[in-house]
C-alpha cells in the first residue's frame, strides 16, 4: 500500500470536521473549523477558512489527497475552484469536492448500492448506486419538505403553541427554557438569520419529553411523514437504507420500529459521517 496521507472535510453550515489520515487509518490530526456551504458563502469566506485551516492547523502535515463534502456543491465550476483554493494553500493537486448528500451516501453505503438519507436539521435522501448519486427525491427544505427533521418537529411542535394545543404542563415547561411568546416566536421564524436552525434548536426540548403522549405522537407523525413521502418512492424492496445525522441518531429508539413496520431494511444509522467516510476512502487507497 502506498504510504501516503489524506485529508477529508465533512462540513455543515455551522462547523467543519477536518481529519488527517495516513494510509493505515491512523488519524494524525483531527480538529474543527468554521462550517462551510458553497451555496451561501462568499468565496473569499471560503477561501479564508481553508487557508487558515492549512496554515494554522495542518502547516507540518504533508498530505497527497484532499476530500470534501460540504453542502452547495451544485456545479463544475464550485468544485474547480476549492480545488484551486486547496492547491494554491498546499500544494495538492489531487482533490474530490462533493455536496453533502454524496458524503452521506458515501459514509452509509460504501462502495455498495443503497438508498442514503440524512436526518439532521434538515432532510434529504438519494438512491446511490455504489458510484454516484442517481436519483433523490427533492427535499424542499423547512418550508416545502425536510419531513422528519429536527426543524420540521420544531417547526410542528411551535405552531402548535401558538394555537394553544400544546399540553399545558408541557407548554409551561417550554417557556421556562425559550422566548414562548407570539411576538418572540413569529421572530426566530421569519427574522432570524437561519430559520431552519432556531427551529431544529426546539428539537431536543421536545425529544427530551418523549415520554408525554402528545410528544410522542408529534415524533411519531414526523417520522412516518419521512418514511411515507420519501424513503417509500425509493425501492426499499431491493435496497437498505443507511441514514446518517445527530437527529436520526439521537431518536433511533424510535425511527428504527417505524422502518421496521414499512419493510425497511436499515444497514446503519450513524451520528456523524466523518468515520463511514474515512472507511470509504481508505478501501480505496
Amino acid at each position: 500500500m502506498e504510504n501516503r496521507n489524506i485529508i477529508i472535510v465533512e462540513s455543515g453550515a455551522t462547523k467543519s470536521d477536518w481529519l488527517v489520515l495516513d494510509a493505515n487509518g491512523n488519524t494524525l490530526k483531527r480538529f474543527n473549523c468554521p462550517g462551510i456551504n458553497v451555496s451561501t458563502m462568499k468565496g473569499e469566506d471560503i477561501g479564508r477558512i481553508i487557508t487558515g485551516a492549512f496554515n494554522e492547523e495542518i502547516r507540518d502535515v504533508k498530505a497527497e489527497s484532499f476530500f470534501m463534502y460540504t453542502a452547495g456543491v451544485v456545479s463544475g465550476e464550485v468544485r474547480t475552484a476549492i480545488a484551486s483554493i486547496v492547491k494554491g494553500v498546499s500544494g495538492i493537486t489531487d482533490t474530490d469536492v462533493q455536496d453533502d448528500l454524496m458524503g452521506a451516501a458515501r459514509a452509509v453505503c460504501g462502495h455498495n448500492p443503497g438508498i442514503a438519507a440524512i436526518l439532521g436539521t434538515g432532510s434529504n435522501a438519494c438512491f446511490y448506486d455504489g458510484r454516484s448519486v442517481n436519483r433523490k427525491v427533492y427535499s424542499g427544505g423547512f418550508i416545502l419538505g425536510d419531513e422528519g427533521s429536527a426543524a420540521t418537529l420544531g417547526r410542528l411542535f411551535l405552531s402548535d403553541l401558538i394555537k394553544g394545543m400544546v399540553p399545558g404542563a408541557l407548554a409551561e415547561e417550554f417557556g421556562k427554557e425559550f422566548d414562548a411568546s407570539y411576538a418572540g416566536i413569529v421572530k426566530g421564524v421569519y427574522r432570524s438569520v437561519s430559520p431552519s436552525a432556531y427551529l431544529g434548536s426546539i428539537a431536543p426540548f421536545v425529544v427530551r419529553h418523549a415520554s408525554d403522549p402528545y410528544v410522542r405522537s408529534l415524533l411519531l407523525g414526523n417520522f412516518r411523514s419521512f418514511i411515507e413521502r420519501v424513503l417509500l418512492q425509493y425501492d426499499t424492496a431491493s435496497y437498505p437504507v443507511g441514514i446518517v445525522g445527530g437527529f436520526a441518531w439521537a431518536c433511533r429508539d424510535w425511527l428504527l420500529p417505524l422502518l421496521e413496520q414499512n419493510g425497511i431494511r436499515v444497514s446503519k444509522i450513524i451520528e456523524a459521517p466523518i468515520e463511514g467516510l474515512c472507511e470509504y476512502h481508505l478501501g480505496k487507497l
